[in-house]
């Protein structure tokens, strides 16, 4: 093995991402993260001693071009004797019934096909490409799009079944692996164009500020990134003590505790809504946390809007969570 093959293996281990004879399905689009990704399991997989294979999406989104790169998948699995599962998408029609993004579309598409592959096949992990780079465009993403605290964790090395075992490499190591190994990859043309956001981050955003400060970005979001993680593990045990000592700070029957609340920091007050919120299956923003810490200090009687159909209404010593009927 050589030493990003090591690194490869190193990570895997230390954060327990695959466990022995475990069934690992690798994400592959055929870029060069993906491709990388595949070919660092092949090498350290007898030691592992896991199963993979692997899974493409096709999202029909570039004509012939996501074909070509179907092909490429299937035929480079076929010569390393890869079981391969490929699922076709017709995306913009699904983006446009259901009024999201392409993006979302693609990202909701994907997961599901990887979830429904694991369920008939009997894998355990699913395995992505990110890598450092990756983790820098999301957390720059979210920040631009207001997000919290907690949003600044970036992307984890492990979330649920899905693993990531390339975070901690950078893509200059990873183009190297690829030419060192001599492994051809496909270059998705629309990653050059810089019409989504993300796109404009990475071309645009990042390049300028590490021409201001070389560098200095990635070590420092990295950084960031891992606090805002040890944070977050250290507020969810912190909370999961408080709403055991304090059952009406758990929405019980639509209802928390008014007097309890009151007893609470902002901060601690924002993050039991943001659970409340989350039980009635309610996007959570920070206007709407807000306005119910606002609701606090006004009187019983008042009522503000959670949600599009959500109310909630301070009666007597609780806050009443009431979703409308359509």
């Amino acid at each position: 093995m050589n030493s990003l093959e090591k690194k490869f293996l190193e990570q895997v281990r230390t954060r327990l991402l695959v466990e022995d004879g475990e069934r690992v399905l690798v994400a592959v689009s055929g870029g060069p993260d993906s491709m990388a990704m595949l070919s660092l399991f092949c090498a350290v997989q007898p030691v592992l001693r896991c199963e993979i294979a692997v899974a493409h999406c096709n999202f029909q989104l570039r004509g012939d071009e996501s074909d070509t790169e179907e092909r490429f998948v299937r035929l480079h699995c076929l010569s390393l004797g890869l079981e391969c599962f490929v699922e076709q998408f017709d995306t913009l029609h699904y983006s446009r019934e259901r009024k999201r993004s392409v993006e979302e579309s693609a990202r909701i598409l994907r997961y599901a096909f990887f979830e429904r592959v694991m369920e008939e096949h009997g894998f355990s992990r699913i395995a992505t490409g990110h890598h450092v780079n990756d983790n820098a465009e999301t957390m720059l993403f979210n920040l631009f799009r207001g997000v919290s605290l907690m949003g600044l964790k970036g992307i984890r090395a492990r979330h649920g079944k899905i693993i990531r075992p390339m975070l901690l490499f950078h893509k200059a190591d990873i183009i190297a692996y690829l030419k060192e190994k001599g492994i051809a990859s496909r270059t998705d043309a629309s990653n050059l164009v810089n019409d989504y956001d993300r796109n404009f981050i990475r071309n645009r955003v990042i390049p300028l500020i590490e021409e201001r400060f070389p560098y200095k970005l990635m070590p420092s979001l990295q950084r960031l990134s891992e606090q805002a993680g040890e944070l977050e593990e250290f507020l969810e045990l912190y909370f999961e003590n408080l709403l055991e000592r304090e059952p009406g700070l758990t929405l019980t029957e639509g209802k928390l505790d008014v007097h309890a609340l009151q007893r609470l920091m902002i901060f601690e007050q924002k993050e039991v809504f943001k659970r409340a919120l989350q039980d009635m299956d309610t996007s959570v923003d920070a206007q709407t946390l807000q306005k119910l810490v606002d609701l606090l200090n006004t009187q019983p009687g008042k009522m503000v809007m959670a949600g599009r159909q959500l109310r909630v209404r301070w009666k007597g010593a609780s806050l009443l969570f009431m979703r409308d009927t359509p």
